[in-house]
């Protein structure tokens, strides 16, 4: 557990924003607009509230989570053989001085390798690894779901009334400020959840994207094709990740489906 990070002013930070997006949405325009006593304001405040909990869950989860350590005296084979036999995968890490299991990479922040590595993530205060990306992917599905409903909403409330039925210049500035918000939440967020279900589908990380495109580049120039080592096809990437129970992909505390995180199927093993 991580109490800790939660003192970090990126942290604090995300859940400020995510309650005045909570707020603006149920309390200043569907109340104001709809009515929460009316069968359309009810439903659009429960879906929301209920976008906005999942989301909450799976941002608590990404930053108590811890992304996965290097097992101790951890060694490419039960035998304690040579690990260079290995390949460059499994190389001593000149910064911990421990052996790396593929796809775990050094973070210069945590000062430790991270078993499947994709990113250190300051909105969390924690690297997004083995063991909380899929809750950093929940994380990022419900915000962006739940964004583009609030824009949607305003949106459809500014066509139909714009400010005029505001009095207060305070008001229309709330109003405002919670527009440009969910706009821009959305646009962003949108972006982000596109390029994680791009990586998803590909079995990839962003750190992996990275080397991979080196790579092919690399085998282009003497002639040779190059595809990442752990693309299975689609939907065992995808299991591989969210799980096998296609109920379960969105919940972001369901990882028994999860290994030690020291090996991973390959495309020449299946």
């Amino acid at each position: 557990m991580k109490l800790r990070s939660f003192g970090s002013f990126p942290v604090i930070l995300v859940v400020l924003v995510i309650g005045f997006e909570y707020y603006g949405t149920v309390f200043l325009l569907i109340e104001s607009w709809l009515g929460l006593g009316s069968s359309a304001g009810w439903w659009n405040g429960f879906i929301y509230t209920l976008l906005a909990l999942l989301a909450l869950l799976s941002f608590l989860v990404c930053v108590l989570t811890d992304p996965g350590p290097v097992p101790s005296g951890y060694l490419p084979d039960a035998e304690n053989q040579d690990p260079s036999a290995y390949g460059q995968q499994h190389k001593q890490c000149d910064k911990c001085h421990t052996y790396k299991p593929p796809r775990a990479h050094h973070c210069r922040i945590c000062r430790r390798c991270i078993l499947r590595m994709d990113h250190h993530c300051i909105w969390i205060n924690n690297c997004v690894g083995h063991w909380n990306y899929k809750s950093f992917v929940n994380l990022v599905f419900y915000a962006t779901i739940g964004s583009v409903h609030a824009t949607v909403m305003i949106t459809r409330f500014a066509l139909q009334h714009g400010l005029g039925f505001a009095d207060s210049t305070t008001f229309k500035t709330v109003y405002v400020a919670y527009g440009v918000l969910a706009v821009a939440l959305s646009l962003v967020l949108g972006t982000l959840l596109g390029w994680h279900i791009y990586l998803v589908l590909h079995n990839m990380t962003t750190i992996e994207y990275y080397e991979s495109t080196r790579a092919a580049w690399l085998a282009r120039k003497s002639g040779q094709n190059y595809r990442h080592p752990f693309n299975l096809n689609s939907y065992k990437n995808i299991s591989l990740i969210l799980g096998p129970n296609m109920l379960t992909w969105l919940c972001p505390t369901a990882v028994s489906h999860l290994t030690d995180g020291t090996s991973y199927p390959t495309a020449r093993n299946s």
